[in-house]
């Protein structure tokens, strides 16, 4: 038997029998799954989602932007805020987390993101032309309880 012996038998036993290893399925826990099938977490989200977006668009008009438009939809995604301020033209994405526990919610903005909202805003301004010197890409971060949020605009981004 040399190095490239391949044997004959197979490695393992195979069989129907309890007792031999199969392919393995993972389990979601049943509360959880319940919770789903109820549609109690994608209404809570989205309506973090919604406030989160109220704040950063309230932040962006009390310093002085020019909202153009929110929540800018079409079949490759969604720019959340896409705003003006002088001749820059901003498109936003607004993240929002109830707590900080995982991090800041800027974090959920990476790479493919990022190139998807580029292409976004290439789809936007063929839709949309106009005067526009400069674009900028911000990234607002909402964090907190309703009672006290932290708001970060992170401008300029990528």
């Amino acid at each position: 038997m040399g190095l490239g012996h391949v044997p004959q038998e197979p490695i393992r036993s195979e069989g129907t029998h309890p007792q031999f290893q199969r392919r393995q399925r993972r389990r979601v826990a049943s509360r959880r799954l319940n919770r789903n099938q109820q549609g109690l977490e994608p209404a809570h989200n989205q309506s973090l989602g919604a406030w989160g977006e109220d704040l950063a668009t309230q932040w962006y008009t009390d310093h002085g932007y020019v909202i153009v438009q929110r929540n800018w939809r079409c079949s490759d995604g969604e720019i959340d805020i896409i705003a003006m301020i002088e001749k820059t033209l901003v498109m936003c994405e607004v993240k929002t987390r109830a707590t900080a526990d995982f991090g800041s919610p800027a974090l959920a903005v990476g790479i493919a993101k990022q190139h998807r909202l580029r292409k976004l805003a290439g789809l936007w301004l063929a839709q949309n032309p106009g005067n526009h010197h400069a674009i900028r890409f911000d990234v607002a971060a909402v964090v907190g309880p309703r009672e006290k949020p932290l708001i970060d605009i992170f401008e300029a981004a990528f």
